[in-house]
């Protein structure tokens, strides 16, 4: 097992969400940053969609009361292993009753801590995913909680390390073309190639809400079903990237979907980072 001293700020259990509930109206969730979850998996060779945990801000303090081998990705944070520190990307080996912190991120938001052999949570709906919108799946972590191990594995020494390409104060994303092109005309476009947005404070696992008003047509769509990065468009013309918790309907119109990738640095993305977008497929 795992214990629990310090979840931090925000500790949530997830695997990969969970597919092919939408008609009874519960969205995939999963890691904000899927590429950072499924890299510390493989780092300690563990399935893709083993369970983990989705760290926010660092501050996480847990007890290993068995050998460990495990592995932190997504931002820059030092793993801390009974005082001695260790670099994020790579697997590190931890005895039975060393006492591991995982410390801050100088830029970035959130962590995903990988342990060989996966976590062994209860299953809501085939998904161990925490989702912060419907509150289905495990609740968020506290001091004292016990995660057992679901399997158990020898633990040996891995030299796998993944150097990695950090999300900075800047980033820049592809956007595909979306459903609603008739809500926008080309000053729109114009707009959103000329312009960096800011990423707002008010952002979460539902979405990264961006300033810079667009213009679009005045009105709401019917309700229509959406899907992880649709950049939805509200009456105010600032737009939300949708992320993990999304809904799985919506009604406002979607100019764009980001790409997996840059949903991924959105997941990062702190409060005043600037996002440009680049449309890719679109005509003119």
């Amino acid at each position: 097992m795992i214990e629990v001293l310090d979840p931090g700020p925000l500790a949530l259990v997830e695997d990969l969400g969970r597919l092919g509930y939408a008609h009874l109206g519960v969205g995939p969730s999963g890691p904000a940053d899927r590429r950072s979850f499924t890299l510390a998996n493989r780092l300690v060779r563990n399935r893709a969609d083993a369970v983990g945990i989705e760290l926010l801000l660092g501050g996480f303090v847990m007890l290993a009361r068995a050998d460990l081998e495990l592995a932190v990705c997504g931002t820059d944070s030092d793993v801390v292993v009974d005082g001695r520190a260790h670099g994020s990307h790579t697997s590190v080996i931890v005895s039975e009753g060393a006492e591991v912190a995982i410390g801050p991120p100088s830029r970035g938001l959130r962590n995903y801590l990988a342990v060989r052999g996966g976590l062994a949570v209860d299953a809501v709906l085939g998904s161990a995913a925490t989702d912060t919108m419907s509150g289905l799946g495990p609740a968020p972590l506290r001091a004292g909680d016990l995660i057992a191990l679901a399997a158990t594995a020898p633990v040996g020494v891995s030299v796998d390390m993944a150097p990695v390409d950090l999300v900075g104060s800047e980033i820049s994303v592809d956007l595909l073309p979306g459903p609603h092109r008739e809500w926008f005309g080309i000053e729109t476009d114009r707009f959103v190639d000329a312009t960096q947005f800011e990423v707002d404070a008010d952002s979460n696992r539902i979405g990264v809400r961006l300033s810079g008003a667009m213009q679009r047509r005045d009105g709401e769509i019917a309700s229509e079903p959406m899907v992880r990065g649709a950049l939805q468009v509200p009456p105010d013309g600032n737009p939300i990237a949708l992320l993990a918790d999304f809904p799985v309907t919506g009604g406002y119109p979607v100019y764009g979907i980001v790409d997996s990738g840059g949903i991924d640095r959105l997941a990062q993305a702190r409060p005043g980072a600037g996002v440009r977008f680049f449309r890719r497929g679109w005509e003119g």
